[in-house]
């Protein structure tokens, strides 16, 4: 049985959607345990006791430190003393990201932890690392992100050999910034498979297998796509509703529609993984239905089961470790 920790308080529909996603996602194998208020209704499910939250606009580390017995910062810890295998959460995202440097802990000479978050590209699904954990990084810190997706790639999207670019301003070798120049050359001698540069504009074309990004571009690009995709898809169900001619149409592509709307939700997989730490976390956005929990849910369970945590200790080459040891990161200041 695997056990996955939730924060029943994060997320804009909580607790009601959080619940409903995890009595969804609880089976014979998985066993969600929610963390929140007494008497909160689980539909059976165990309940930890949790008597605050940590909210959307509080600041990370100030919350974390402030409200040890959150939600959020009690079902990181079980994860970190070993009573639950992964943990989600919809929360504050900062939060989680400190709440994890605090007590899961990175993997030994692991300087930063990536987000990575999976793409709906059209050749099929590939990775984003990293989506915004870390708004600033050295070129050490996205080959370590390259490294973490590349086995994210394998073990989650069952990708053999995948292929690794920079998200950058050009495909040219000679076009970035500092930053991205001095990381295609390290990536380029890593052993990884590595094919040069990308631009943003083909991330949902299918890039590449993994998409390598400081947390600062990674998150930007991830936010545009999630607008474009949402604007794109509520333009086309307007027009198609807006006269008769287009309803008859709706009609006729609606099996094309659905598959393309399934394909291109961000609920889909439900969270992104926080790669790099002792402990396996999942993230979820913010307005997580109970579907993106359920999925979210799914997603660590998997994780658990392919052992992507200890895989990625055995894995990362110590070359690799050794050159990131550099300033601390800005979450755990």
């Amino acid at each position: 049985m695997i056990h996955v920790a939730l924060d029943a308080l994060g997320g804009d529909h909580a607790p009601e959607e959080i619940v409903a996603g995890a009595v969804a996602a609880a089976s014979s194998d998985v066993e969600p345990v929610l963390y929140g208020p007494s008497g909160l209704e689980t539909h059976g499910l165990r309940l930890v006791e949790a008597g605050e939250s940590i909210e959307m606009d509080e600041h990370p580390v100030e919350a974390v430190r402030a409200k040890p017995d959150s939600s959020l910062v009690l079902a990181v810890r079980a994860v970190a003393d070993g009573d639950a295998d992964a943990v989600v959460s919809a929360g504050n995202t900062g939060a989680m990201l400190a709440a994890s440097l605090l007590h899961i802990r990175r993997l030994p000479g692991v300087h930063r932890p990536g987000i990575a978050v999976v793409i709906p590209a059209r050749r099929g699904p590939s990775v984003l690392i990293d989506a915004g954990a870390n708004a600033d990084a050295r070129p050490e810190h996205l080959l370590q992100f390259a490294h973490m997706g590349t086995l994210f790639a394998e073990e989650i999207l069952g990708v053999g050999d995948p292929e690794v670019r920079l998200l950058s301003i050009g495909e040219e070798d000679e076009k970035g910034n500092q930053l991205t120049l001095e990381a295609h050359d390290l990536l380029g001698e890593s052993g990884l498979r590595f094919a040069g540069n990308t631009e943003s504009r083909r991330l949902l074309e299918g890039a590449a297998d993994v998409v390598v990004a400081d947390g600062f571009t990674g998150n930007v690009a991830l936010k545009a796509l999630e607008g474009t995709i949402q604007s794109l898809l509520e333009s086309l169900r307007g027009e198609l509703g807006s006269s008769l001619r287009g309803r008859l149409g709706g009609l006729m592509i609606r099996p094309a529609a659905t598959h393309l709307r399934e394909r291109l939700d961000p609920e889909t997989y439900g969270g992104a993984y926080l790669l790099g730490l002792k402990g396996l976390v999942v993230i979820a956005h913010g307005s997580s239905s109970r579907v993106a929990i359920a999925n979210a849910v799914r997603l660590a369970a998997r994780g658990v089961e392919r052992r992507v945590v200890e895989h990625l200790a055995e894995r990362l080459p110590k070359g690799v470790v050794a050159s990131a040891r550099s300033t601390t990161p800005t979450a755990e200041k």
